[in-house]
């Protein structure tokens, strides 16, 4: 087991834009992922399986719904804690990020922003204590970029709706206790749904053969006439916007987790091109792994002054969801191109399970999809700039 030297990149000393409290909270979360998500992470993604010993740990550093008011059981912190978070711990492993995401931005926000006074008693203390997990069902078999296009339906049966439908690709959904799903009613409005475990008809089946996400738990959601009570309906927004407002929190999210992939990588490539010694000298005193290297600090300090932006507009309440998308886009392309370039720079050693390279390539390669893919990406800022939508 190899020991954690990660040292975090500040090539523009952003630290001194951020509070004490946020460096304090950066500070935790980065120690705890190296005392508990470092060592382990190697073995869990070689065995495909989600490290559930880790929970109350990712509750405990607030990684669950941390902008959540502190009467709901949330730590109540700003949007730049959040960020700085999910940063730390997808430095750690995106999957394990995933599973904190979900359960801040797709279920705790969602019942938060959308919910009744009763519901967010109910179900956000525990969520926040990660004494219950939830997962978020929006992507179908049929239906990924078109959401609007969604299959699954409730029918109003008089004292509860009736769900039937499928969901798709679902991160947590195999130990998950409530799901938020989103489903079409009998006149095609879009509502969101709080479905728990044990629910008769509703099950969830595990993803198998994953080459990306592996220490992550991806399923599905299937509901063959599931009885939900109609006191689980989110009542205070329907339509695709509902959804699409949780995605842009999920979204926000990732553009700070991916820089914590991208420092990852390009650390452990700097470590490396400085022991490496062929033909007499370091290979970090070559011109091509110089250019490498300086390539990567400079889309890393781009990707930092992006976000922390992002996040002050988040704050102020006036971020957009097209601003959001082209973070998410930008930093995580960033980070995907990071870890392709720094697993060359470590040769043949790059695609060893000694080094966090390929696994955080492998990863990357879903984050780029989920959550709007990078070509949907480029066409939501497309459409923000020229007011002409290409979707249709």
């Amino acid at each position: 087991m190899k020991p954690d030297l990660f040292e975090a990149p500040d090539y523009y000393n952003l630290d001194d834009l951020l509070s004490e409290e946020h460096i304090l909270i950066r500070d935790a979360a980065r120690q705890w992922v190296k005392r508990e998500v470092s060592p382990i992470i190697e073995d869990y993604a070689q065995k495909a399986e989600f490290p559930k010993q880790i929970i109350n740990g990712l509750a405990e550093i607030g990684a669950f719904g941390p902008y959540i008011p502190m009467e709901y059981g949330g730590a109540g912190l700003d949007q730049i804690s959040y960020g700085l978070i999910m940063q730390e711990i997808e430095r750690g492993d995106s999957g394990v990020r995933s599973t904190a995401s979900v359960q801040s931005s797709l279920v705790m926000y969602p019942i938060f922003a959308y919910g009744t006074e009763d519901q967010r008693k109910k179900y956000l203390p525990k969520l926040a204590s990660g004494e219950i997990m939830g997962c978020f069902g929006l992507t179908e078999p049929n239906h990924g970029s078109n959401p609007n296009g969604m299959e699954t339906k409730y029918k109003d049966m008089g004292d509860h709706y009736l769900l039937n439908g499928a969901k798709l690709w679902i991160s947590n959904s195999p130990f998950a206790d409530i799901a938020v799903v989103w489903a079409k009613n009998e006149e095609g409005r879009i509502h969101g749904l709080i479905v728990e475990r044990g629910m008769e008809g509703f099950s969830t089946p595990t993803t198998h053969n994953k080459w990306s996400l592996r220490a992550s738990a991806t399923g599905e959601l299937i509901f063959d006439n599931v009885k939900v009570p109609k006191e689980n309906l989110l009542p205070n927004k329907s339509g695709l916007g509902a959804p699409l407002g949780c995605l842009d929190s999920a979204r926000y999210g990732i553009s700070w987790g991916a820089i914590g992939a991208a420092m990852d990588c390009y650390n452990t490539a700097l470590r490396y091109a400085k022991e490496r010694i062929q033909f007499g000298k370091p290979i970090a005193a070559t011109q091509l792994q110089q250019k490498k290297l300086a390539e990567m600090i400079t889309e890393i300090t781009k990707a930092q002054l992006l976000a922390f932006r992002l996040g002050q507009l988040k704050n102020e309440g006036k971020a957009t969801t097209a601003q959001i998308s082209m973070a998410k886009r930008n930093n995580v392309d960033m980070a995907l191109k990071i870890a392709r370039e720094a697993r060359q720079v470590l040769g043949a050693m790059g695609i060893s399970g000694e080094y966090s390279l390929m696994r955080h390539m492998m990863n990357l390669e879903s984050v780029i999809t989920y959550e709007g893919t990078h070509d949907i990406h480029l066409l939501i800022t497309g459409a923000d700039i020229t007011g002409l939508s290409a979707f249709k």
